[in-house]
């Protein structure tokens, strides 16, 4: 059940991000959202761990920020594999919505989403 939590608040803030900065980011709607964050859970499950595996060295020199970076990454395949009905202007408005999306996440996750012990 977390999983699809997980996708719901990734889609519900897909749309917000886009409305929030429409010359950054743009979704056509909620199930171009909705398909997108499915798309970047697959890419995060499979693709996300060799590339940071493949990084560590440049992020263990920056102390862990070069992780932005690969999120910024992984949102533009997320754009390549959904194609144009979700897009980034350029990988620095990537880079910006992905430290959004991850403050975003934080934030949900610590409030709302409660683990049982």
């Amino acid at each position: 059940m977390r999983y699809w939590t997980r996708v719901i608040v990734d889609t519900l803030l897909f749309i917000a991000i886009s409305g929030l900065l429409p010359n950054l980011f743009y979704v056509e709607n909620i199930w171009i959202a909705l398909v997108a964050s499915i798309v970047l859970s697959i890419l995060n499950i499979f693709i996300k761990p060799l590339l940071s595996l493949l990084s560590f060295p440049i992020t263990f020199l920056t102390f862990g920020l070069f992780s932005v970076v690969i999120n910024g990454i992984m949102l533009e395949l997320t754009a390549v594999f959904v194609g144009t009905h979700f897009s980034f202007t350029s990988f620095g408005a990537a880079v910006i919505v992905a430290i959004i999306l991850s403050i975003a996440n934080t934030i949900i996750t610590n409030q709302f989403v409660r683990e049982r012990y």
